[in-house]
């Protein structure tokens, strides 16, 4: 039997369905039930940005961390390196003020009240010298020949205090010594710098008292190094140099600062008991009373202490009196101090 002929009702009849498909979501009573409402899903910029955000943070940390790294290598190279506490603060192991670093009166103002005159008293009658406070309770460098023979020391400050002084020990070759001030404490130190950081051509100034005038500030530049200066050893010249190259020489009659150089005697008679060293030549201007004062480079450490100066009159055979600095004087390097200073505590050559 075909379908044609089934008998009506035979098979149960379906409803038709839309085959439009606008039917199906556009609603009404042939279409299917909508689906149900819903929202499209928001993007999550939060959870997105997380990376991101933490991507950036990690980037500027490492950029603070090398910024900070740079910033403190060009300090070192500028400084000569040394860095800062901060911009009101001062040099590391100086008193030097960051914002008066590199200043002659920024140096002066922080390393003054470190640097001393020393008057030193003998048979031969008084001379006058400078000197560096190293410790707090009065160790205080200065050269052989400013003390050597002294029985009675002296010494005054900037502010006019003056406590007495023993020799503690000296060492003649080097033309050093160490005396210790009595009853002293709490004292401004001077910082003891690198000499072989030192180049020509760097500015310096120097500390002292010439010719009694204590604190007397001048400056210059380093204009060579490793100098070779003679000076003598003792007292046995007869010319008084070993106390020192003070007012008080000239007018005993004996000379004043005597050393060699270039094969010539300068400023007396060295005579037959003498020591050969290496100097740092300066142009900052040296005069009798500058001996034993100090040498200081730009950060405020000291890098030499003063030891000699060339003058054309005393080299002419003229009367000493009219010497005077023309810008050659020589000074100790800082790291000679420094590698002698157990020999001088130890009371060696005193």
């Amino acid at each position: 039997m075909t379908e044609s002929h089934r008998p009506s009702g035979e098979y149960p009849t379906y409803p038709s369905y839309p085959t439009d498909p606008s039917h199906v979501y556009a609603g009404g009573a042939a279409s299917y039930p909508p689906p149900p409402a819903y929202e499209p899903e928001q993007p999550k910029p939060r959870r997105r940005a997380k990376r991101p955000v933490a991507l950036l943070a990690a980037v500027a940390i490492v950029a603070a961390v090398v910024g900070g790294g740079s910033a403190a290598l060009v300090g070192t190279l500028s400084d000569g390196g040394t860095t800062a506490s901060g911009s009101s603060g001062v040099v590391n192991g100086t008193t030097v003020s960051q914002s008066s670093a590199g200043t002659v009166s920024g140096v002066a103002a922080a390393v003054s009240p470190a640097i001393v005159e020393i008057g030193a008293t003998s048979t031969a009658g008084r001379s006058t010298g400078s000197g560096v406070v190293i410790t707090a309770d009065g160790e205080i460098i200065t050269n052989n020949h400013v003390v050597s023979g002294a029985s009675e020391i002296k010494v005054t400050f900037s502010t006019g205090r003056t406590y007495t002084a023993d020799v503690v020990g000296t060492d003649a070759d080097k033309d050093l010594a160490l005396i210790k001030l009595k009853g002293a404490s709490g004292l401004k130190t001077a910082s003891l710098g690198d000499s072989s950081d030192v180049k020509v051509g760097d500015q310096v100034v120097a500390i002292g008292s010439p010719e009694g005038l204590t604190g007397t500030v001048t400056s210059g530049i380093i204009s060579a190094l490793d100098r070779d200066v003679t000076v003598a050893k003792d007292d046995s010249s007869g010319s008084g140099q070993g106390q020192g190259q003070g007012q008080g020489q000239r007018q005993q009659g004996g000379g004043q600062w005597p050393f060699e150089f270039g094969g010539q005697q300068f400023n007396g008679d060295t005579g037959t008991s003498k020591t050969t060293y290496k100097a740092l030549q300066t142009d900052a201007s040296l005069n009798p009373g500058n001996s034993g004062g100090a040498l200081i480079n730009m950060n405020g450490e000291i890098i030499g202490i003063n030891s000699a100066m060339y003058s054309p009159s005393s080299a002419s055979g003229t009367d000493s009196s009219a010497a005077g600095s023309v810008g050659l004087g020589f000074a100790i390097p800082v790291n000679t101090v420094k590698a002698d200073l157990d020999t001088l505590r130890s009371g060696a050559g005193s």
